[in-house]
């Protein structure tokens, strides 16, 4: 029986590695991979020639808004600006969207706002806040992926912040589901004594902000965490990973096989403390982007494993949340907009470093994937896997335009920034979502629910 396509390049990445191949193609999953010239006579063929023909990027940290706070991003834009960066699956943060994602009726509502709106796939994340554990299953078994949680103010007062007493309810809830439990780790404590250290510095200042979040509020949540996962043996990821001073505590888990895992964002691996301007509100996340010192340690720990993945930390807003004029870093927004761009960051930073577009795909594909429980369809080229793929040439090298941006506000510190590596095409399911700068069809992304 004929596949429905073939797609062959000289650069396929599969099984851990890049090589010559042909994917083969039916109702958009992969039945086969096989040598480059094992096409059958007369099969519909996409011949990617030299260009690299790689899983599509899954994006587990985005923060799409809808519905409530759709003027700051929405399902349409942020899928579209995914496809155009070569992402074919999200998966959604359960705030900043009211209602937030903490009951089956918010899950349900975002589901619905979701719907016929999607250029890719989207799955969904639930939030655990104080008082909803007993919530936690019902929410599984209505299809979140998972849970994040926030250790500190959230920023929104519809997503609470968890102490120690709800994170132990929170984990004995999800101990033995392998549904993971995502912490924003960052304790109170120290960001409250950072405070009077601060007091009468220039808010304009990106040293007075790195100094308002030191490093020790993520290296003691972390710590803590890694004490609730033993005693527990829930598993725990740590989202946006920002400080070096945390990485003795994920080779403690490591060693110890806990379930236990961690991720790091393009703009910690690519931006320096050292080089932020002052008043340069779009650079404003928490936790900060740190020094150049940390942000070559946080490479160091993606190589040797320590750090499982990369992801976005999509987090825009309005322009007028950003204090653009007053370049106020105490009053500001703090996210960073970068769904569509992570590809060439990480790509640009990887290849000085001696690493291979195969690291990108295991930290980037296959990592998140597995992470959100979709590594049986989604992140490899293997057979059986969704017909997920992003055609891109590495060796390209293009500056960042505003105008390119797909993301509902096109405010990002990456503008004017250049990088290698453009994608050419993204499919989903064997289906063109995105071609050289316009989105064939229509949208036919998918809600994915934890099965």
């Amino acid at each position: 029986m004929l596949p429905d396509l073939v797609f062959k390049s000289r650069r396929v990445v599969t099984g851990g590695a890049v090589a010559p191949a042909s994917i083969h193609v039916t109702r958009g999953v992969i039945t086969r991979v096989a040598s480059l010239d094992d096409v059958p006579e007369g099969c519909p063929t996409h011949d990617a020639g030299d260009l690299v023909i790689m899983p599509g990027i899954v994006d587990s940290h985005v923060h799409i808004n809808e519905p409530g706070r759709t003027e700051w991003e929405g399902f349409a834009t942020a899928t579209r600006a995914a496809a155009a960066g070569g992402v074919t699956t999200i998966v959604d943060m359960p705030l900043n969207s009211i209602p937030p994602t903490t009951t089956v009726e918010g899950l349900e509502a975002k589901a619905s706002a979701a719907e016929g709106q999607c250029w890719i796939d989207v799955g969904l994340w639930g939030g655990a806040v104080p008082g909803n554990a007993k919530e936690l299953r019902k929410l599984l078994d209505a299809g979140a992926l998972g849970f994040k949680c926030f250790m500190v103010d959230s920023g929104v007062p519809e997503f609470g912040w968890v102490r120690e007493p709800d994170l132990r309810l929170a984990m004995a809830e999800l101990a033995g589901s392998g549904a993971p439990l995502l912490c924003h780790a960052e304790l109170p404590g120290p960001i409250e004594e950072a405070a009077a250290l601060i007091e009468g510095l220039d808010p304009r200042t990106y040293a007075a902000y790195v100094k308002s979040r030191p490093r020790a509020a993520e290296d003691l949540a972390i710590a803590l965490l890694v004490t609730l996962c033993r005693e527990t043996k829930a598993s725990v990821h740590v989202v946006h990973l920002s400080s070096s001073g945390a990485l003795g505590s994920l080779r403690q888990a490591r060693e110890e096989g806990l379930p236990f895992t961690a991720e790091t964002t393009p703009h910690y691996l690519h931006f320096a403390a050292e080089d932020i301007p002052d008043g340069a509100t779009p650079y404003k996340c928490a936790p900060p982007i740190r020094e150049r010192e940390n942000r070559e340690k946080l490479w160091a720990a993606l190589g040797e494993g320590l750090i499982d993945l990369v992801v976005s930390d999509h987090s825009p807003c309005t322009p007028a949340l950003k204090k653009l004029e007053a370049g106020d870093f105490a009053e500001a927004w703090g996210g960073i907009a970068s769904l569509q761009l992570g590809l060439p960051v990480i790509w640009t930073e990887a290849r000085k470093r001696g690493k291979t577009i195969a690291d990108l795909a295991a930290w980037m594909c296959e990592g998140p994937a597995k992470l959100a429980g979709l590594g049986a369809k989604k992140g490899k080229i293997a057979a059986g896997m969704d017909a997920d793929l992003v055609i891109w040439d590495p060796e390209a090298a293009h500056v960042i335009q505003p105008a390119e941006i797909q993301h509902k506000h096109k405010i990002t510190p990456y503008a004017g920034e250049s990088l290698f590596g453009a994608v050419r095409s993204t499919y989903l399911r064997g289906e063109s979502v995105y071609e050289a700068g316009s989105f064939p069809g229509s949208a036919r992304g998918r809600l994915i629910r934890r099965s």
